[in-house]
Parts: structure tokens; C-alpha cells; sequence
């Protein structure tokens, strides 16, 4: 009993030697709305400020995990009418007893469905998945730690979100993603860096994309597909959705790949791995990414490459990073710690810091 004890509070707690980076919310491309759900409202004001202090190192370490639980809360349920139940701020963790606590039950028609990218039912005969590690080409372990199992069902890491079953996610668990930022100073007519006139700091830009779903900016990005390897989903998603290599010839694929070769083979930064407070997570199923920064120091590599939106993308371009950009989920997190790591400007006002 002692044994069983000590794995459960280890599944219950996310690994701190594991994780790279700090908390996140979304990337994952599947379906969602035209429109974008309406979403709850930071549980603190002073969470963005938490969020600002946040190490790239550790993800639940800092501030308060109340803090994590935000965009995972959205109501209704993206891409339907399905609202979920109401979590008080002092509820949204497990440790937290609620015997009461009465989740809604949805998964999307188009997951039931049973598209190659989704798992069948929990239920199904024959589906046995094995959580907590890779099983068979489906990598169902988190970049969190362990995850506890209930009820046959994995449990999200970060707490309850008021919908069970897994939404629009295809997989039971963990629903693996990946994030390129790929970034360049901003220059004038001359090639000089461009430094902001109150801090003096050079402003970084980065290629951003509108969504088609919601309308909202966001970072290149999608699903990891089973047996890839990171390197080769940031590599592909940027194509696709910066570059719309899905509607080039064999001749313009060949010459965007050779032109992207350097980029993204040159030395690169991990942002952060792990957790993503996404809409579309519910108690059984949760979205994790690994963003990349990949940057374009001179500008010669990405200026010779014509941006075109593709894919899931309604437009594509380059943004001026500061804090004033609204990117969608956490995406401005992201955006934050490049800016950190490459000394670049992104606030004119630092803010109180954040004392755990």
C-alpha cells in the first residue's frame, strides 16, 4: 500500500526534472469554430505578472498553479454549445476534494468518428492503450511526468476543466504538438537593427499566422503525426502554414527545402516543453507542445523566402514582438521568453516581479 501511495503522488505531482520550460496553452491544429469560444477570464490579475517571472526551466514551480488553468476553462466548449460545468478558482485542483464535482461528457462527432489521428472509445474491445509511456508509434508519455490513471481514463495534470471525455482532441491523455518561431531582427531601409525608443532594445519580429478558426495571431504550428520526430513537425507545420508548400510543385518544394535547410539545421533554442492551457482540453485529454525558436540573424535566409499563408492559416506575415501582441492561447508566452533569451524589447514598463 505504502508502494501504490508513493506512485500515485508521484503521478499526481509533474516530474520537475523532466520538464524544460514553463507552462503553456495551445497549438494543436485539428478542427475548431469559426468562431472562438467564449473564454473565461484570468483567475488573477495578478497572473500575468506570475507568468512574466516564469523560468523556461520548470513548469509548476512558480507562483500558484491556480495561475495555469485559464483558457482550459473555456466556455462554451469550442466548436459547440456544450458548456461546461463551473469550477471555483479553489477547485480546479485534484488535491482539492469535491465530492460533488459532476463533469459534462463530450467528445466531438468528428473524433467518434474515427479519424487516423484519434483512438477509438476507452471502452472500445480491443483498445488497450499504455499510458504513461510510447506505445507502439503513439507517444502517450507526458513531458510532465507521470499521470495518474482513474477510473481507466488518464486524468489532466493540471487540474479539473468541468468536460470529460476528450473534446476535440484525438487522443486519450497527452495530444502531442510542436511550435516553430522563427524570428529576425527588425531593420530599416539601410540594414540597420531597428532598437525601440524607450527601452533602446532591438525589436525581434516573428512570422505569425492569423487562424482561419477564430481569426486570432498565433505561431506556425500543429500535431505531431505518430513516429515523427519533433524536428521534422516544426519543420513541416512552418511549411505548410507560412510557406503553403501543400500547394507547391515538386520543383518549389525542392527549392523551399533547400532554402530552409539552413535555418532550421543552424543552432536553435527550446522555449519551453510541456502543459498547454488549450480551449479544447478537458479532464481526460490535454494538449503538450515543444516550441523552437530558430532565428534569422542577418535576415538573408527569410527575406529570399515569399510568405504565403496555407493549411490552417488565413494569412501570414511578419510582427513586431512587444507586449501589446494578442496571440492566441499562450502563444505570447512563448513570444516572451524569445525576447528574454535574444535581449530583445518587449516591455516599456517591467512590472512588479513575482515573489513565490
Amino acid at each position: 500500500m505504502l508502494l501504490l501511495a508513493g506512485v500515485l503522488r508521484a503521478a499526481a505531482v509533474p516530474s520537475f526534472s523532466r520538464a524544460v520550460a514553463v507552462f503553456s496553452f495551445t497549438v494543436a491544429l485539428s478542427t475548431l469554430p469559426a468562431r472562438c469560444a467564449r473564454r473565461r477570464p484570468p483567475l488573477s490579475n495578478s497572473s500575468a505578472n506570475c507568468w512574466s517571472c516564469l523560468h523556461s526551466v520548470n513548469m509548476f514551480n512558480s507562483c500558484n498553479v491556480k495561475f495555469y488553468h485559464s483558457k482550459a476553462l473555456t466556455s462554451p466548449y469550442p466548436g459547440s454549445h456544450v458548456e461546461r460545468s463551473q469550477i471555483p478558482e479553489d477547485k480546479v485542483g485534484w488535491l482539492t476534494e469535491w465530492k460533488d464535482y459532476n463533469p459534462v461528457e463530450y467528445t466531438a462527432v468528428s473524433v467518434l468518428a474515427g479519424p487516423n489521428w484519434a483512438d477509438p472509445q476507452i471502452n472500445d474491445k480491443g483498445f488497450s492503450p499504455k499510458f504513461n509511456e510510447r506505445d507502439g508509434e503513439v507517444e502517450r508519455k507526458s513531458l510532465n511526468g507521470l499521470y495518474v490513471i482513474e477510473n481507466g481514463r488518464p486524468r489532466n495534470p493540471v487540474g479539473r476543466t468541468g468536460l470529460t471525455g476528450r473534446g476535440l482532441l484525438g487522443r486519450w491523455g497527452p495530444n502531442h504538438a510542436a511550435d516553430p518561431v522563427v524570428t529576425r531582427w527588425k531593420r530599416d531601409e539601410r540594414g540597420n537593427k531597428i532598437a525601440h525608443p524607450v527601452t533602446g532594445k532591438n525589436i525581434l519580429q516573428f512570422i505569425a499566422i492569423k487562424r482561419r478558426d477564430c481569426g486570432e495571431w498565433a505561431i506556425p504550428g500543429g500535431m505531431v503525426d505518430p513516429g515523427e520526430k519533433i524536428s521534422a513537425t516544426l519543420k513541416r507545420e512552418f511549411e505548410e502554414e507560412a510557406l503553403n508548400s501543400l500547394q507547391k510543385s515538386p520543383e518549389e518544394k525542392a527549392e523551399l527545402e533547400k532554402q530552409l535547410h539552413k535555418l532550421f539545421s543552424q543552432e536553435h533554442f527550446v522555449v519551453y516543453r510541456g502543459y498547454v492551457d488549450d480551449p479544447r482540453n478537458t479532464d481526460n485529454a490535454w494538449m503538450e507542445t515543444e516550441a523552437v525558436n530558430y532565428h534569422d540573424e542577418t535576415g538573408e535566409t527569410m527575406d529570399n523566402l515569399p510568405l504565403e499563408a496555407g493549411d490552417d492559416a488565413g494569412m501570414v506575415k511578419w510582427v513586431d514582438i512587444s507586449e501589446k501582441l494578442e496571440l492566441y492561447a499562450s502563444h505570447s508566452y512563448f513570444i516572451k521568453l524569445v525576447t528574454e533569451k535574444r535581449g530583445a524589447h518587449w516591455s516599456e514598463d517591467p512590472g512588479p516581479e513575482c515573489r513565490e
